[in-house]
């Protein structure tokens, strides 16, 4: 990371946390180390902080005029209390940096980890993984610092406290009387920038804005979460361009969000606030909450006024935040300052409001303005995603749970296990599966596998499962119930798969027409007897079903026949035998027998055969659980396509 930055460089940290620490500068009150995540970590950081504190202090480096017994236990705390919460919740190496602020003497300690999706803890138990609606802080932290929070970057979190100087025992009227204008003045010059300072944010702004809207386009594509992408643009934007943000979200599916409604629990929802410290954001959040933004009814992205929450702030103020922005200071009048709301809108739809604010200041610069007014469209863009892949992925889970059966039957005689792993977790799968009482003593089951994924292949399993299970119902044999499904693809009703499909999926392109679906199935028939299962059973296009005896032999049970929905004077024919007491069937579709591992197969040279032989005394769960496991171990990398297997076990 090099030569630790001081808060009006708190930008250079932000980006370079997970880097390695330099040496300090020459007489500069700091020290950096990087400790393993271990248990020993909390205690090697206290000694890294109480040994600087008085080796500063002996050679009177600048700034420890100020240093006391009490300051030094505070920090010793502080750290301790940080480095245990990275080491807990994050779990790995962390990096502590300790310094002493010129010339007011408070002392800064910061720890970074490489987790930076979690937020720092209260202890407890381990949450779930989720976005928090704002710093749940740490409640000794909270208590020493007199400002805290936390600093993002792509690969590391940095938790900060900055402790202030105490006054001595003997002298505390004095120091409020005569010192305290000049620690404020202190303060003052540290947060506020140098001439120089100035000019590389001047330059930042007008040559280093164009990388960090490429950089910010970058991160926020990537969401799926509307509520993370208003988390992210907290994190961009503070401190870099202000002291603190908000963003509302109005919510398109139950209309909520017009700004005229006055009934009850509409209007928009406050989805993050975001300030550079934590202790005055839920003073912030309930100001903010009370007093949503208000645009003009015409839809534009450029910036308005926005009411000052200076109740909110008052006290913020003199503390600063981690760091200046990259422009000017953050001020000492937390009561007055300056904030614009900025809509956000894609599509010509608003869909929320991002507020900024920076105390001290009269107005915002215009480039500073530009800039956001600029984020503020990518950030409306990557919400509009989010709410599409929300929708898409709720249309997806509503397909999947009806292609599906909600239970398989119990069978007497019979046990069964089953594994269907679909490859794309958000949306519906080419595999399907059944198992139903067809009466009159009959179970029937299937496998099936449909060519192609997503909403097409869901229709196509949304016409062919209700319809085995309608015919087997009605008495035909397993034959008969292929002939009339291979003639069902091939007829009207695909044109009822293609107008569905394409209601999902966009309208269709110059030329085209109905398609012929094809399906691969494996479809059977039990009948338990005095002794044993009578099973009837037929393969359409699909991997054969094998048979496992108890003396381990397996062999398959069908003969290969063609994909449903090719040919329409296709007729097909089943094959009969008998489970006995041990005998194991087993059902697969092609994500088992065609797993890649280079350019293997799993099904190579009967693979599938010689696994399934290796399972010869083991009940039906085992099996399955047996078969799944060694497919995704054949692999370097996770399945890439959908997996379903079916074992049905006579008792």
């Amino acid at each position: 990371m090099g030569a630790i930055p001081t808060q009006r460089e708190t930008l250079s940290l932000a980006s370079d946390a997970s880097g390695a620490c330099d040496a300090p500068a020459p007489e500069r009150a700091q020290v950096c180390a990087i400790l393993s995540g271990s248990s020993l970590a909390p205690g090697s950081a206290r000694a890294l902080v109480r040994a600087a504190l008085g080796e500063w202090a002996e050679r009177g480096l600048p700034g420890t005029a100020h240093l006391t017994d009490r300051l030094a236990d505070d920090a010793t705390l502080v750290v301790s209390e940080l480095v245990t919460n990275a080491v807990v919740h994050a779990g790995t190496d962390v990096e502590v940096v300790c310094r002493l602020e010129e010339p007011a003497g408070a002392v800064v300690v910061e720890v970074s980890d490489q987790h930076p999706s979690r937020a720092p803890r209260d202890g407890g138990t381990e949450p779930s993984y989720e976005t928090p609606e704002y710093g749940r802080g740490l409640r000794l932290v909270a208590t020493l610092a007199e400002a805290w929070g936390v600093t993002y970057s792509r690969g590391a979190k940095t938790v900060w406290a900055r402790l202030p100087v105490e006054p001595a025992a003997d002298d505390s009227e004095a120091y409020g009387a005569e010192r305290a204008p000049a620690y404020a003045l202190g303060v003052a010059e540290i947060l506020a920038p140098e001439p120089q300072q100035a000019e590389r944010d001047r330059d930042w702004l007008g040559r280093g804005a164009l990388s960090f809207l490429a950089e910010a386009s970058d991160l926020l594509a990537g969401q799926l979460d509307e509520d993370l992408v208003a988390a992210l643009t907290g994190q961009l934007i503070v401190p870099r361009l202000a002291d603190w943000c908000a963003v509302w979200l109005e919510d398109e599916a139950t209309g909520r969000g017009g700004w005229g409604d006055a009934a009850v629990g509409a209007g928009p929802r406050l989805a993050r606030v975001w300030h550079g410290s934590e202790n005055v954001l839920e003073e912030l959040r309930t100001a903010l909450e009370k007093d949503p933004p208000r645009p003009p009814d015409a839809i534009r992205s450029g910036p308005v006024p926005f009411p000052w929450p200076g109740a909110a702030l008052g006290g913020s103020g003199s503390h600063g935040s981690h760091g200046s922005g990259a422009y000017g200071s953050h001020g000492s009048r937390g009561s007055r300052g300056t904030a614009l709301a900025y809509r956000l809108v894609a599509g010509g739809r608003p869909l929320g409001t991002l507020v900024i604010g920076r105390a001290g200041l009269a107005r915002f610069p215009d480039e500073v303005t530009g800039l956001v007014e600029d984020l503020s469209r990518r950030v409306a863009l990557a919400i509009g995603a989010a709410r599409q892949y929300a929708r898409q992925a709720t249309i997806s889970a509503v397909l999947q749970r009806g292609l599906l059966p909600g239970a398989v039957a119990e069978i007497p005689g019979v046990r069964s296990a089953l594994v269907y792993e679909p490859c794309d977790k958000g949306g519906p799968s080419g595999d399907f599966y059944d198992l139903f009482p067809a009466g009159d003593g009959r179970w029937c089951f299937a496998v099936g596998d449909v060519q192609g994924k997503g909403p097409e292949a869901a229709v196509v399993i949304g016409l062919a499962r209700p319809w085995l299970r309608l015919l087997a119902r009605e008495g035909y044999r397993v034959a008969d119930v292929l002939d009339r499904l291979n003639q069902l693809l091939l007829d009207d009703a695909t044109e009822a798969a293609d107008a569905a499909a394409r209601a999902l999926v966009g309208p269709a392109g110059p030329g085209d027409g109905p398609q012929t679906r094809f399906l691969s199935l494996l479809y059977g028939e039990l009948a338990p007897f005095d002794g044993g299962v009578r099973c009837t059973l037929a393969s359409a296009g699909h991997p054969l079903p094998l048979l496992l005896g108890p003396d381990g032999g397996v062999r398959t049970v069908a003969r290969p026949q063609t994909l449903l929905g090719v040919f329409e004077d296709e007729t097909y024919t089943s094959e009969t035998f008998e489970l006995r007491p041990g005998d194991s069937l087993l059902c697969v579709t092609d994500g088992v027998t065609e797993r890649r591992s280079g350019s293997r197969q799993f099904d190579d040279g009967d693979g599938l055969a010689a696994a399934f032989a290796g399972c010869t005394g083991l009940d039906a769960e085992l099996i399955a659980e047996r078969i799944r496991r060694l497919v995704h171990e054949f692999g370097g990398h996770p399945p890439e396509d959908d997996l379903a297997l079916l074992v049905l076990q006579a008792e």
